[in-house]
């Protein structure tokens, strides 16, 4: 595994406002674990990986660097997390995400 995993992983660690203790807490890992796959000391089994790349909103391709992008950055992306991650969502969670899209589109209201 490239380096660029352990620079991509300490980006979003930034970017998510997440320290590598509440990470490893989230995986049920101790915080050396992460600090070692951020040093490229160690790899993340892909399981891990795709743990990771949900708790940090983006997805395992970016993590690998196998795409370029964030997803905040490309559509595609983003549509390959939510629908990875759509069966997982209660419905008050996806009448939200519905409620967000809109508004960033600048429609205010929609009737659920």
């Amino acid at each position: 595994m490239s380096k660029e995993f352990g620079v991509r992983l300490e980006k979003l660690l930034k970017t998510n406002n997440i320290s590598q203790k509440e990470l490893a807490d989230c995986l049920e890992l101790n915080e050396a674990t992460i600090s070692r796959y951020i040093s490229g000391e160690r790899e993340p089994k892909p399981e891990v990986i795709a743990n990771i790349a949900t708790i940090l909103h983006t997805t395992s391709d970016y993590l690998l660097g196998i795409t370029k992008s964030t997803d905040e950055e490309n559509f595609g992306q983003i549509k390959a997390l939510l629908t990875r991650n759509i069966n997982n969502m209660d419905d008050n969670e996806k009448k939200e995400l519905i409620s967000e899209l809109l508004a960033a589109m600048g429609t205010k209201t929609w009737n659920y």
